[in-house]
């Protein structure tokens, strides 16, 4: 394709910021080829690449600290049987920005089941928890109790006492829930209801996932005296792509670092996750919860699950890696985002298993193809999607979506209209209130 088109300062800017942000070790010259490659229609020389890379600060020799937003981090599980849940895909490392994804090993068709996954723990939306609270849920697989259950396998907790409501589908859902129900128990446990009654008051989903999580971990290592459970359990915790919150509220947020390190919600939050499942608040919750914790975790695996900065990147590990509907899944937590995704997500056996996720094909997918999803609500216009995933640091999405999109935008100042062409002030989607800024993270948005 012969190279046309002069584009304007503000297209060549926000090209080469992006280009830079996923980029952030390349110099000039290779900074210009890529923009070449990316957009072949433009013509534009080394010299005014050069020009603009300077006036943004964007040059590694004139500026040591460039680009110091962090993004996104994850790597790839080790020996992770991909086979048991597929033989269509395979794991793929892209590189250091991007990290891991899924690609296809065979052409599949548009329609076709690509796999199915339970959860490996689940935060349910808050109608779901609420359900399991009344006891008219399950507890493990989330789904509710309707007629479609028969109430002669319905079974309760294992505790046997009436201070836990938690019922599930049939004893092999009872058996399941022995890998995180224990530490959650407010019969077995105590010291957990505070953290799980403020996560449901203040509708915190990441809050509730890690608690989950940890429950599982502490238990892995009690379960198996061998330690192999709680090694591949840490392996695909410490896999999931992570942003601490921290780093979240300084870089993407804008916040001060001195803002960023005393957020009062964290604190609380913290505290009761340490109340939860180290130090509970009276000698009778300590005693139930030593019952539980006889076997100490690995020094590592300790200092990241309860060390203060270790709870801000498990929080931000929950926030980037749940469904849609609270769950975290191995394989699924492998999938990029596409403002045009090639599959879609859905909870297909609503009456047996409702964590369930079953993952299809939304159209022809060719060998060797990645399979996206979207991260962000499809029907949002440009302007509002790439909000979203820059607040994630994922940095401007380039997509063949978004870049028509945003050719097509009005060039008013201050304003930006969204691909149904309603106008908004950009001003409008500016998260400064800490509140909207925390359940953009929660799930809650």
């Amino acid at each position: 394709m012969t190279s046309t088109i002069t584009p304007s300062d503000v297209d060549l800017r926000e090209a080469l910021k992006s280009l830079k942000s996923t980029n952030p070790t390349l110099g000039i010259p290779k900074i210009h080829a890529l923009l070449l490659q990316t957009h072949p229609e433009w013509l534009v020389s080394e010299k005014r690449t050069r020009k603009f890379l300077q006036s943004e600060g964007l040059v590694l020799s004139t500026e040591p600290a460039v680009l110091k937003t962090p993004y996104p981090s994850s790597r790839v599980i080790r020996d992770l049987d991909v086979q048991k849940w597929s033989t269509k895909v395979e794991v793929k490392y892209f590189n250091k920005n991007k990290g891991k994804g899924l690609v296809a090993k065979e052409e599949i068709a548009e329609g076709e089941v690509i796999w199915r996954e339970d959860p490996f723990v689940v935060a349910p939306e808050w109608e779901i928890y609420d359900l399991q609270a009344s006891s008219a849920a399950c507890s493990y697989c989330t789904t509710p109790f309707t007629s479609s259950i028969s109430t002669s396998l319905v079974t309760n907790c294992p505790s046997g006492s009436s201070e836990c409501p938690a019922r599930f589908c049939n004893r092999l859902c009872q058996a399941r829930s022995a890998k995180h129900h224990p530490l959650l128990c407010p019969a077995q446990n105590p010291a957990s209801v505070p953290l799980l009654k403020w996560a449901r008051e203040s509708e915190w989903l990441a809050l509730h996932a890690l608690a989950q999580l940890t429950s599982r971990l502490i238990l892995a290592n009690q379960l198996d005296a061998s330690g192999k459970l709680l090694e591949e359990d840490w392996r695909v915790y410490s896999s999931l792509a992570q942003m601490s919150l921290e780093d979240r509220a300084k870089y993407c947020f804008g916040q001060s670092e001195e803002e960023a390190k005393n957020q009062p919600g964290w604190k609380k939050a913290y505290d009761l996750y340490i109340q939860a499942f180290r130090n509970p608040a009276s000698s009778a919750e300590q005693k139930k919860l030593a019952k539980l914790y006889k076997k100490s975790l690995r020094a590592d695996i300790e200092t990241e699950l309860f060390d203060y900065h270790g709870f801000l990147r498990g929080l931000g590990r929950m926030s980037l890696n749940l469904e849609a509907h609270g769950g975290l899944y191995t394989l699924h937590s492998h999938l990029n985002h596409c403002c045009v995704p090639n599959v879609s997500v859905r909870h297909i056996d609503q009456r047996n298993a409702l964590s369930r996720i079953t993952v299809v094909a939304k159209r022809d997918i060719e060998p060797g193809e990645e399979l996206l999803v979207t991260y962000v609500n499809p029907n949002n216009g440009v302007v509002a999607r790439r909000q979203e995933l820059q607040e994630w640091g994922f940095g401007q999405c380039m997509c063949e979506r978004c870049v028509k999109e945003a050719k097509a935008l009005p060039k008013d100042e201050g304003k930006s209209s969204d691909a149904t062409g309603k106008t908004d002030e950009i001003g409008a989607l500016d998260m400064t209130d800490l509140e909207k800024e925390l359940k953009a993270g929660f799930g809650v948005m």
